[in-house]
């Protein structure tokens, strides 16, 4: 596989070999094996509840490989040691992609996550399938990312109604207003969060004004995650202001040969932001 992917098809690749991959794991992983995982009978922490934790910083720091635009980010950094770093520096959660034909995640990933770390994770991949639910349930995760550009709304309100069967949260993760309030018709009350989406899977166009365009058609009820291209500890100010309470961050700190030290360099500027 080429280190990097052009637009316009990418999204509709990683779709197409999703539904692949799901296949094949069903093959070799069934259901009745995924149930004997022992995080089943564990209770799940809330990604909404830590976001709305006032003493702590609101990013959802990301565990990020490589990306299909920019190839590798940091192929071998360590996930026990990145994890715990992140927490330690002042992360809400964790977000860890387990993507691997297009994001170099694993499973893996996640479970080592959770086994060092007492926060709510995020299982961050392209889910299509109800078995990548119970599939993010075993491995540990506590709420699982739904795209509304890669699903139809009966779709969405079906996969985010069988993760509240699991007592997994769902962040639902939209571009723009059509999508939006198309998701929302769908699946309001069954999702948790809403993610704004600066970059456009489409055509890797990154813009904060995604999410400042969309912050007042927010549901107030509902958690509010601003996603990719957040930088600095003004953009976070900005966004915060604009009434949102999740910055999930990923590129940033996996570009760093040391992902928890730029955490921490981010967490203490916002902080001496928020002092002025």
């Amino acid at each position: 596989m080429n280190d990097t992917l052009s637009p316009p098809n990418v999204l509709a690749r990683i779709v197409a070999h999703k539904q692949q991959e799901v296949a094949e794991r069903r093959e070799l992983v069934p259901l009745r094996k995924l149930e004997q995982s022992p995080y089943l009978a564990s209770p799940t922490l809330s990604l909404a509840g830590y976001l709305r934790r006032p003493e702590l910083s609101g990013i959802i720091a990301e565990f990020k490989r490589r990306s299909p635009s920019r190839g590798w980010l940091n192929e071998f950094a360590p996930v026990e040691r990145t994890t715990l770093g992140y927490m330690q520096a002042g992360a809400s959660a964790l977000s860890i992609l387990t993507d691997a034909e297009f994001f170099g995640g694993r499973s893996e990933d996640l479970t080592t996550a959770r086994r060092f770390n007492l926060c709510p994770i995020l299982r961050k991949d392209f889910v299509v399938d109800e078995y990548q639910l119970l599939e993010a349930r075993s491995l540990g995760a506590d709420a699982v990312l739904l795209i509304a550009a890669v699903l139809e709304p009966a779709q969405l309100r079906r996969l985010a109604a069988q993760a509240r069967a699991l007592d997994l949260e769902v962040l639902l993760e939209v571009h723009d207003g059509q999508e939006l309030a198309r998701s929302l018709d769908a699946a309001l009350d069954v999702v948790d969060l809403v993610g704004i989406n600066n970059r456009d899977l489409r055509d890797f166009s990154v813009s904060l004004d995604r999410s400042l365009e969309l912050a007042e058609q927010l549901p107030a009820h509902l958690g509010r995650v601003a996603e990719s291209g957040l930088r600095t500890a003004q953009d976070i100010a900005l966004l915060r202001r604009a009434g949102f309470n999740g910055f999930l961050i990923g590129e940033t700190f996996m570009r760093h040969g040391r992902p928890e030290k730029a955490c921490a360099a981010l967490v203490q500027q916002l902080r001496e932001l928020s002092a002025q």
